[in-house]
């Protein structure tokens, strides 16, 4: 028996903007929290920031939404949306859960694809690249975090992947401030491909012990670059 015919008009009222007003607001406002000029625990006031872009509090309402999202903002009641401020206990524990991902994709290397270990290979030229010519600090961040997500993805797990991509977003404020004060992203650069070179030669164990005090290094860097309290041992 034949499907009745679906009205040519049933998504109808569905449309995509491209490139809407709030998606530019967004993505200046996100622009000035990676280069610094709008710091964490800013407050983001409707407002002013209307006034400064030129837009409604309606379109500066919903890009903050975005931005709240993301992890890059958070919204208080009767305190309105700031700039997000990472927490010593977060940044610890996203970190620890970070090496059980990124060491178990360590492990993995040796069984993983010639796919799998290409896309650690070119997530670091891509990151090396950027560094070279002097990308944003938010392209910066973006090539290192994928660099690091693509060692999870020596375990060809999608879900594992998953994991890792929200860990991330935690963490990418707090990274990309780290950078920004301490100009470090050529040391990182040299750093992560130290990593792959222990990969390449097969020295899993040696990789691993490599991630495990890269990962405390960047807990103590956050740390004193954002002045949070010691963080916990």
């Amino acid at each position: 028996m034949s499907q009745p015919a679906v009205p040519d008009v049933a998504f109808g009222t569905l449309h995509v903007e491209h490139s809407s007003t709030v998606d530019r607001v967004a993505a200046e406002l996100r622009r000035a929290v990676f280069d610094g000029e709008l710091e964490s625990g800013t407050p983001l006031r409707e407002v002013a920031l209307a006034a400064s872009l030129g837009v409604s509090r309606p379109t500066v309402r919903e890009a903050l939404t975005v931005l709240v999202a993301e992890g890059l903002a958070t919204r208080e009641p009767n305190r309105g949306v700031s700039v997000a401020s990472p927490e010593a206990d977060s940044v610890h524990d996203v970190c620890c859960a970070r090496l059980v991902l990124e060491g178990a994709g360590i492990r993995a290397w040796a069984d993983a694809t010639d796919e799998q270990r290409a896309e650690v290979r070119e997530t670091l030229a891509a990151y090396i690249g950027a560094i070279e010519s002097d990308a944003s600090y938010q392209e910066l961040n973006e090539r290192h975090l994928a660099f690091h997500t693509s060692l999870v993805g020596l375990t060809g797990s999608p879900r594992l992947v998953a994991m890792q991509q929200n860990l991330v977003l935690e963490l990418r404020l707090a990274l990309a401030q780290v950078d920004r004060l301490r100009r470090n992203a050529h040391d990182q650069a040299g750093t992560h491909a130290a990593l792959v070179r222990l990969l390449e030669e097969g020295r899993l164990d040696a990789a691993y012990d490599f991630l495990v005090v890269h990962l405390e290094d960047a807990e103590r860097d956050i740390a004193e670059a954002l002045g949070l309290p010691d963080l916990p041992d």
